[in-house]
């Protein structure tokens, strides 16, 4: 029996094929590429590199002296910015002094003069960098929204300060 299984295996080794070496297939060439390869550029917030179309709703716009819009993340990223101008001023990333500054009421979306708006702080909606100040055109809509999302008060943008905000970015 044992002389049978060698028999067979002796013969199917011989009638096997023997692998035959791999040959690529030839290639035609092409020409090579001569063009630049270019990233579309996204507009990120100039403060937390945030893309901006990624968060419309919380968008804020500041006017230049010399006629040139920013535009904001949030009122955070805005105010940093408003409250620290020489410092963004001195590293080339503001043109000029900021004139005006608008922030968008968050329940109807119309432009407001920042300065006029009402803001909520410490509700359970957070901002595109965490906690932030949700801005309303009028007192009644702020309180509205505080019925329904929470908050622990009603500023004035009198009582934005430099203290606020490096409290909102903890």
């Amino acid at each position: 029996m044992k002389k049978i299984i060698l028999l067979i295996s002796v013969a199917s080794l011989l009638m096997a094929e023997t692998p035959q070496p791999f040959k690529a297939k030839t290639v035609q060439s092409t020409q090579p590429f001569t063009g630049s390869i270019t990233k579309l550029q996204e507009k990120l917030d100039p403060v937390f590199s945030i893309p901006m179309d990624k968060y419309p709703k919380w968008h804020c716009e500041a006017v230049l002296k010399n006629g040139h819009t920013e535009t904001f993340i949030s009122v955070k990223s805005m105010m940093q910015v408003y409250l620290h101008q020489e410092y963004f001023l001195k590293r080339n990333l503001l043109k000029d002094k900021i004139d005006k500054i608008y922030v968008k009421d968050y329940l109807t979306g119309e432009k407001v003069n920042a300065k006029q708006a009402v803001y909520v702080f410490g509700s359970r909606i957070e901002g595109p960098h965490g906690d932030d100040l949700i801005p309303f055109s009028t007192e009644t809509n702020a309180k509205l929204f505080m019925m329904k999302h929470g908050g622990t008060k009603l500023l004035p943008y009198s009582k934005i300060t430099t203290g606020l905000l490096r409290y909102l970015d903890m």
